[in-house]
């Protein structure tokens, strides 16, 4: 059943991804300012871990690859939202050495995994485990961060922002049900609050998007 899942479910996320980074890389195109790349490129490598996840249906050694892809898009998220509210030039080389750190990382990863991911973790169940627990943490930072934000500068908009990162925590949190006791509906309640949060990251974009051709 998780197979059939996989097949319609994930490449529906990718989709919705990929629109994200569409509406997210205009701030870049304006401004030519590398901190507006993280939130795209999270939501790109995110992207891929779906599209990646599709692919397990037909392939269980695309596993670690996805994991690790997920895992990363989550880490530049909250990497991008740690050095959005640093402005000091000293901030932005930490960040360019952060994001080029970030890239190195994944890659190299990336690689390892696939040539021998048993020497990275003895075992995928415990990996995912502490990784969805890892992933946990930086949404935990990046939903603090975001309401603090819509806190000092209120918007319609804004407010929508901390709870598609909370749908999206909700997911994760299920997904750990999943891998300890095979839990159909806790499968199920992951894939309903990820959704929950791409939809509701996809009408903020959209409604920024065109407020500012708009204005």
């Amino acid at each position: 059943m998780f197979d059939i899942v996989r097949l319609t479910i994930e490449p529906a996320s990718a989709i919705i991804c990929f629109i994200l980074v569409w509406f997210m890389i205009k701030p870049y195109r304006l401004t030519g300012e590398a901190s507006f790349l993280g939130l795209p490129l999270g939501f790109g490598i995110m992207g891929l871990a779906h599209v990646i996840a599709t692919s397990v249906a037909f392939s269980r050694d695309m596993s670690w690859p996805m994991l690790l892809f997920r895992t990363f898009s989550f880490v530049f998220l909250a990497a991008t939202y740690f050095f959005a509210s640093k402005s000091s030039k000293g901030s932005q080389q930490l960040w360019n050495i952060t994001f080029s750190g970030l890239i190195v990382g994944l890659i190299t990863l990336s690689l390892l995994v696939v040539v021998a991911p048993q020497s990275v973790w003895e075992s995928y169940s415990i990996a995912q485990v502490y990784l969805r627990l890892f992933v946990g943490i930086c949404l935990f930072y990046i939903i603090v961060h975001t309401i603090r934000n819509h806190i000092k500068k209120p918007d319609s908009l804004t407010i929508w922002i901390p709870f598609g990162f909370i749908f999206l925590a909700i997911s994760q949190y299920s997904l750990i049900f999943t891998y300890i006791d095979n839990s159909v509906a806790a499968y199920w309640g992951a894939m309903v609050f990820r959704f929950a949060g791409l939809i509701l990251f996809l009408i903020v974009s959209y409604r920024a998007f065109f407020s500012m051709k708009e204005a």
